[in-house]
């Protein structure tokens, strides 16, 4: 699935997940496996709890954190891709 700034992402209600200091743990109810998201990960998971496009996620990002736009965009899109492939992540029709 190709992803761009205005795709629209939200979690996926298929995981359960609790903050763990500044990390967050997700458990898929599907398969039972945990997974692990570091500060900047579990940041980008809270923003979209609720259904926002990935612009405004790296909007947040460039604010909290001192990153270059571009290398915020590679990573970030990297990241929401595998959360996708995954089923962690689900993209919204606009």
């Amino acid at each position: 699935m190709e992803l761009s700034g205005s795709t629209i992402i939200t979690v996926s209600k298929d995981y359960v997940y609790c903050n763990v200091d500044d990390e967050m743990v997700l458990l898929g109810m599907e398969d039972g496996i945990y997974y692990g998201l570091n500060p900047v990960g579990a940041f980008i998971w809270e923003q979209i709890k609720e259904p926002k496009n990935i612009s405004e996620v790296r909007d947040a990002i460039l604010e909290e954190y001192d990153v270059e736009k571009d290398e915020c965009e590679h990573d970030l899109f990297e990241l929401l891709q595998e959360l996708v492939e995954k089923g962690m992540v689900i993209v919204k029709d606009i």
